[in-house]
């Protein structure tokens, strides 16, 4: 349900700047209120803070009737009234605009989407060419180009993300004199130029082996070129390092015997946004779960999105994920400049679950959630420190598992797990 806070409505009385959270649900709440007073002929008076305009800025005033522009339109496509939407997503367009406030670029990503719905859902354009004119991120992310980069460097939640799961991995192979690590979405691998650094610096237990095996199903050549940076790093670090590939053309394919385990070695797994990809397909994630578990590692970290946008209902879907990439786009615009290139939009398309969901899916595979060490909670308290803005950047508990957010919305999950028999 939208609600607004009590916040927003003093925030109203007192004349304060509605945060772009405050104007989002001051939208959502004025769009529910119409809907019923058309439904039941209510005053709108009828609300408690009768959606007066007064004390908002005209900048403000003109955010919330774009934004409940959007929620009319999302209704209309909900209802398959796809012309009436089409009108409202022209009002939209009217205000709406890729390089404007963060209200303005929500809008204009969103209708955008739901323009493709639309063209989708009456046949003007089909999944195979959606496919073809898509931009496969997770390809954009396995090379370190300039925006994977600088969105890694200048936004806190992947550096905090990694910090806190290397340091947990670390404490629990700190015995080992041979390390594997088995990561199912590599991309750039900037994560393991981390890990070296720390093992580099061990004494008490000096390192034989680090071996990365990455997993992938496409861009093979990406992943040996991570591999060779990797190789090059590890070199200045005097590590003896071992880099494999595992390429499969589906996940149903994966086995155990494609990693070359050794009985001498400690292994690890490192899921970082690689799971969520196949929410939609069950099958692939349960043949992923079997062969870790086959493979009994001492932990499993992973790191997923913080959100549910896996409803079976349209409308559900698209407000869980209006409201987290509004948080996520102010996030933006409080660390890149509007015309920096390196801005992206978010793409809302993925189906992600919470971590409530992720915590019954692995307790099935008789998984038990580990806790978090002060020191890999001390970790992501120092990545944000360094951050500006980093009040704005919140770190919670949701149980054992480390909760990212940006001015308490939650954005991603930080988990550690391991098997009952591997205690």
């Amino acid at each position: 349900m939208i609600e607004p806070s009590n916040d927003m409505t003093c925030a109203m009385v007192e004349g304060q700047k509605l945060s772009t959270e405050e104007i989002m649900r001051l939208a959502g709440a004025k769009f529910i209120q119409s809907a019923s007073q058309t439904a039941d002929g209510l005053s709108m008076l009828s609300h408690p803070i009768g959606f007066s305009f007064y004390g908002l800025s005209n900048e403000e005033t003109r955010d919330v009737e774009l934004a409940e522009f959007l929620f009319a339109s999302a209704e209309k496509v909900g209802c398959q009234q796809f012309d009436r939407a089409g009108k409202l997503l022209n009002q939209c367009d009217q205000w709406s605009s890729n390089t404007g406030n963060t209200i303005q670029r929500v809008v204009y990503y969103f209708s955008e989407a739901l323009r493709m719905k639309i063209d989708r859902e009456t046949g003007r354009i089909t999944t195979k060419d959606m496919k073809r004119n898509s931009f496969d991120v997770e390809v954009e992310l396995m090379s370190p180009n300039p925006t994977a980069l600088a969105c890694h460097e200048r936004i806190p939640f992947s550096q905090v993300g990694q910090f806190a799961g290397i340091q947990a991995i670390v404490e629990n192979v700190a015995e080992a004199r041979k390390i594997h690590i088995i990561d199912l979405s590599i991309r750039s691998g900037v994560q393991w130029t981390v890990l070296m650094q720390a093992l580099s610096t061990q004494s008490e237990c000096p390192l034989e082996l680090l071996k990365i095996t990455a997993v992938g199903t496409t861009s093979k050549h990406l992943i040996e070129d991570t591999g060779k940076r990797l190789a090059s790093f590890a070199q200045t670090m005097n590590l003896t390092f071992s880099f494999k590939v595992v390429i499969v053309s589906n996940m149903l394919d994966l086995k155990k015997d494609h990693f070359e385990l050794d009985a001498n070695e400690t292994v690890a797994v490192y899921c970082h946004y690689s799971l969520r990809s196949m929410i939609s397909q069950p099958n692939q994630l349960e043949c992923i779960m079997e062969v870790v578990r086959s493979i009994n590692p001492c932990i499993l970290v992973v790191s997923e999105t913080e959100a549910n946008h896996n409803s079976p209902a349209f409308v559900s879907r698209f407000i869980e994920a209006l409201f987290f990439d509004t948080a996520y786009f102010d996030c933006l615009e409080t660390f890149m400049k509007r015309d920096d290139p390196h801005r992206i939009k978010n793409l809302w398309k993925i189906r992600n679950v919470k971590i409530d969901v992720w915590r019954a899916f692995f307790a099935c595979y008789g998984m038990v959630e580990k806790e978090l060490s002060m020191s890999s909670l001390y970790q992501a308290s120092l990545v944000v420190q360094k951050f500006d803005c980093r009040n704005s950047c919140t770190l919670d508990m949701n149980a054992k598992s480390l909760i990212i957010g940006w001015k308490g919305t939650p954005i991603c999950s930080l988990s550690v797990w391991k098997f009952l028999d591997n205690s």
